[in-house]
């Protein structure tokens, strides 16, 4: 009786889920959307679907060469500008740039079907103002105006490379890391802030699966979870400016991240630079079985980005996003869950795939 009732309720939560998704935001080709780490992999591919699917899309590249690409592959709507989010110089002229295409007043209010608003004046009495009204004076708004200001922004620039076992690396190795996902992101919010409040817009922040889970060395998990943390803080702080905010939480794609050739270079550049005290202590054999997993996990990667594409569309455009969006069928049903077992269950869980070092104190 009891199982029945619980398969009935959770069929309801599914099904009224499903039509809340479904809503979405209305005059879409009215809003402006900033989307950073343009030139290639998920920001590329959401700048193109974005764009056509109609949305005023502002694309920020960090090289000439990525923007000139994107822009041969879309409309005349997309605008591209060039970013680096770790030079705040760049991110302010950005921010002008962004300011001066969205327009920087608050909501107006709304505007009429047929007539302009004209408020009949204070000093009329009731009749005669409900008089004026009767003659198509009156405020009787069909449509509200189109916001000024951001109404979307994307951070998803970021970068993977120096990564390897912590011992192996430098403190400027995991700042490089730290100063594009993580600090980078955070100044790129605060300065358009502002602007996405102003339209109630939303705040899409890509995080990923190592937000959840650390079995890697380097500054790229660390800078996930911060990812997670500062977005959290961010939609309690945001929620009664109307303002949404999102993490989106990929699995193991096939980017340039991933790109097994460029982290197998990092980790033969990282063992070259150790003391050969450390190098002793893992020993050659850590290398070659480090780099053996990677080739075994790149099996694994999807290249279906647009699974996390649309993930990302669908925080931007419907009217009622998740705060969570775990994308890829590993991210569902592997790392996520793995995130709530026990400490000693999950380390014994990666322990049996982590290269062996030599052990030596």
């Amino acid at each position: 009786m009891w199982l029945y009732v619980a398969a009935a309720l959770l069929g309801l939560f599914l099904l009224r889920r499903w039509h809340r998704e479904r809503q979405t935001v209305p005059r879409l080709s009215e809003k402006h959307v900033l989307i950073t780490g343009c030139d290639s992999g998920f920001g590329n591919l959401l700048a193109r679907q974005l764009d056509a699917r109609g949305l005023r899309v502002l694309a920020a590249c960090l090289t000439e060469a990525g923007a000139a690409q994107l822009r041969a592959a879309t409309s005349n709507r997309l605008q591209t500008v060039l970013l680096d989010v770790t030079s705040s110089k760049s991110i302010a002229d950005v921010t002008a740039w962004v300011r001066e295409r969205v327009g920087d007043r608050g909501r107006t209010g709304l505007t009429p079907c047929c007539h302009p608003v004209v408020t009949p004046p204070a000093f009329l009495p009731f009749a005669a103002a409900q008089a004026r009204l009767a003659q198509g004076f009156g405020t009787a708004p069909a449509h509200p105006i189109s916001s000024p200001g951001l109404w979307g922004l994307v951070n998803n620039a970021g970068i993977a490379i120096p990564t390897a076992p912590n011992e192996w690396l430098t403190k400027e190795d995991f700042v490089k890391v730290l100063d594009v996902n993580l600090v980078g992101l955070v100044e790129v919010t605060l300065s358009l802030l502002p602007l996405v409040r102003r339209a109630r817009g939303r705040v899409v922040n890509v995080a990923s699966v190592m937000g959840r889970v650390s079995f890697f060395g380097g500054g790229y998990c660390i800078s996930k979870y911060g990812v997670e943390a500062f977005s959290d803080s961010l939609r309690l702080e945001m929620r009664n400016f109307g303002v949404k905010v999102c993490v989106i939480e990929p699995g193991y794609f096939k980017t340039m991240i991933t790109n097994v050739e460029n982290l197998e270079r990092n980790f033969h550049s990282s063992w070259k630079k150790l003391p050969e005290e450390i190098k002793a202590s893992y020993g050659e054999g850590y290398l070659r079985q480090f780099v053996a997993m990677l080739k075994t996990m790149q099996k694994t990667y999807n290249s279906n980005l647009s699974l996390v594409t649309n993930c990302m569309e669908h925080a931007l455009t419907s009217l009622h996003p998740r705060s969570r969006y775990s994308a890829g069928w590993d991210a569902k049903l592997l790392y996520l869950p793995i995130s709530y077992l026990p400490s000693a269950l999950s380390d014994a869980l990666f322990a049996l795939f982590y290269p062996k070092s030599v052990g030596k104190p």
